[in-house]
């Protein structure tokens, strides 16, 4: 009996080493899995891979990027807070689950579910116009669409997506009525404005800036704090006469809730040097994003402060998801 008593024993702690939840200094020891929302192609999806390939690069095991699209970024959420908490799989989290909560009917607690884990990169969004537009500015535009009310369309990448919710809260400080017409995905909306059908866009500076440096469209403002390198000749909002108005995508990285703190932890030092990467802040450059790293508490806030804005335009202007 004692004999079968220390097996059970020894059995039973070799047990507990194979199901304890992954530690700082021997993680990751196998290939992760970090999930993308959204399509391949867009800013998520090549912020994502560039951190992916990067981590791959300093933690020595493979970071794989997997898209995994469906109902505005929801089934790939979905799936991430459905993983195991193990450190193993990852999700690039962005704008898009801070208006989750007030869209869509979820099957998972946005605020419960996941644990931020590190800030990644801010794209601030520009106003831009179809170039035969008889406006140049935001009062100007603000003034022709008062004195049309309803006449005015602008295009977006679909209900709920950022470039919907940006131009709502735009309409709300300037007190304008412009039609909404959207479209599946921002790449078809930005095309309609250049082909002078739509009037006017809010979009990320990665899919309308360059587009503006080619003269396709006008560059109107910029919604940040201060002007994009990226478009150095286009004036913010707060400079435009309308200030406050800031919007954009931002993007990051979530895991389960419930994954060791230590990995977590390990994570967001990883990748906090991974944005001081000289070759990491040109891409993200390129694309009109900027690098800023953030505490995991620190994002996690963020996170709390966008839901809260976001939530607030979607119930005061009514939108409902498609």
């Amino acid at each position: 009996m004692t004999a079968q008593r220390s097996l059970l024993m020894v059995l039973a702690a070799g047990m507990l080493v194979v199901s304890a939840p992954a530690r700082a200094d021997d993680y990751p020891s196998k290939p992760v899995r970090v999930i993308v929302p959204f399509s391949a192609g867009g800013l998520n999806d090549v912020v994502g891979r560039l951190i992916a390939d990067k981590l791959s690069e300093k933690l020595g095991k493979r970071f794989i990027a997997e898209n995994r699209t469906g109902a505005g970024g929801v089934v790939g959420t979905e799936m991430l807070a459905q993983a195991a908490p193990d450190g193993y799989t990852l999700g690039i989290t962005s704008i898009a689950n801070a208006v989750h909560p007030a869209l869509y009917k979820l099957s998972y607690d946005p605020k419960a579910a996941f644990a931020p884990v590190a800030f990644i990169a801010s794209v601030p969004n520009v106003f831009a116009v179809k170039k035969d537009l008889p406006v140049n500015s935001v009062k100007e535009f603000i003034a022709l669409a008062k004195s049309k009310p309803g006449q005015l369309q602008y295009a977006s990448g679909g209900v709920g997506g950022s470039l919907h919710l940006g131009f709502e809260l735009f309409k709300d400080k300037a007190g304008i009525d412009v039609l909404h017409v959207p479209f599946k995905g921002a790449n078809p909306a930005v095309i309609n404005v250049m082909g002078g059908h739509s009037d006017a866009i809010i979009g990320s500076t990665s899919s309308v800036g360059p587009h503006i440096i080619s003269g396709k469209v006008k560059g109107i403002a910029v919604s940040a704090k201060k002007r994009s390198e990226m478009l150095p000749d286009v004036p913010t909002f707060a400079e435009a006469g309308l200030p406050g108005f800031e919007t954009g995508n931002w993007i990051g990285l979530s895991a389960p809730a419930g994954t060791p703190p230590a990995v977590i932890e390990k994570l967001n030092k990883a990748i906090a040097e991974i944005l001081e990467m000289p070759e990491v802040k040109k891409q993200l450059a390129a694309r009109g994003a900027t690098a800023d790293a953030m505490s995991p508490a620190e994002f996690g806030k963020y996170i709390d402060d966008e839901t809260k804005t976001w939530t607030g335009v979607v119930k005061s202007r009514g939108i409902k998801a498609e």
